[in-house]
């Protein structure tokens, strides 16, 4: 048995499922099983030692696709644009305080799935109701975070560089404001915040070799002997392992934290 990485054109994030005895190969397009019945997706990796996908219950990949399931895909993607304006359009007249990010289709179109970001909670119970009379399908309306909007836009971050989020970031780390106090970030919100609103997800990612580093270097505004003068520390150079004091005559030198254990 092998295992495959799926990805479907409406999520940036892949799924794993079994692959029994077809020929499978990256690249290739694939109607696999899923919680929301078949669907269309595209191999991205054939993985063959499966030893840590045992303990996991995966769904089974059906076949490969023919040339009567592409066209059917393509015919999906575009009623799929259909109801994501007809849905906008009833959340306007309704006055519903939600955004609609996508619309979504399983491969038969028995379900239709509508994503959304909203500020509170919202009664979708009537949108639901007049989607459902409208499209003939099952209805779910599911709600995402301000996170999750960006991963599927993408964008750009501060760095110059794609956002994490939309190119290799599966999940979400709860980042605080204290890893950029950590690390001696400026709090100004144009500085820390990403392109989403929230802080920056690389808040996370170094936190905690600043954190080792600081272990041997007093904080800011302590008060140090230094050759034998009264000094406080002003600022740190947490990086290179060094911080700059300010002596009672107002003048100030740098402090190599390696230099004053020896």
């Amino acid at each position: 048995m092998e295992i495959v990485e799926v990805k479907f054109d409406n999520n940036r994030v892949s799924s794993f499922f079994r692959n029994n005895d077809l020929s499978i190969k990256n690249n290739l397009t694939v109607i696999v099983d899923s919680d929301r019945g078949y669907q269309f997706g595209k191999v991205i990796n054939v993985i063959n030692d499966t030893k840590e996908f045992d303990s996991l219950d995966l769904y089974d990949v059906v076949r490969i696709s023919s040339k009567k399931d592409y066209y059917r895909h393509l015919e999906n993607i575009k009623m799929e644009k259909e109801a994501l304006d007809k849905c906008r359009e009833i959340v306007d007249n309704d006055g519903l305080n939600m955004s609609i990010i996508d619309a979504s289709y399983n491969f038969d179109r028995s379900q239709l799935l509508f994503r959304f970001v909203a500020d509170e909670r919202i009664d979708f119970r009537k949108l639901a109701r007049d989607l459902g009379s409208l499209f003939h399908a099952r209805i779910e309306l599911r709600q995402i975070g301000i996170r999750d909007k960006a991963k599927e836009i993408g964008g750009i971050g501060p760095c110059g560089r794609l956002l994490c989020c939309s190119t290799f970031l599966n999940s979400f780390d709860s980042v605080t404001i204290n890893m950029a106090k950590n690390q001696n970030v400026s709090l100004n919100p144009n500085k820390i915040n990403g392109v989403c609103g929230r802080l920056l997800c690389c808040l996370k990612y170094e936190n905690d070799v600043y954190s080792d580093l600081k272990k041997g270097i007093p904080k800011v505004g302590s008060k140090v002997l230094i050759d034998g003068k009264n000094a406080k520390v002003v600022s740190l150079n947490i990086l290179d392992g060094k911080y700059i004091v300010e002596f009672e005559d107002k003048s100030r030198t740098e402090v190599d934290i390696n230099e004053s254990k020896e």
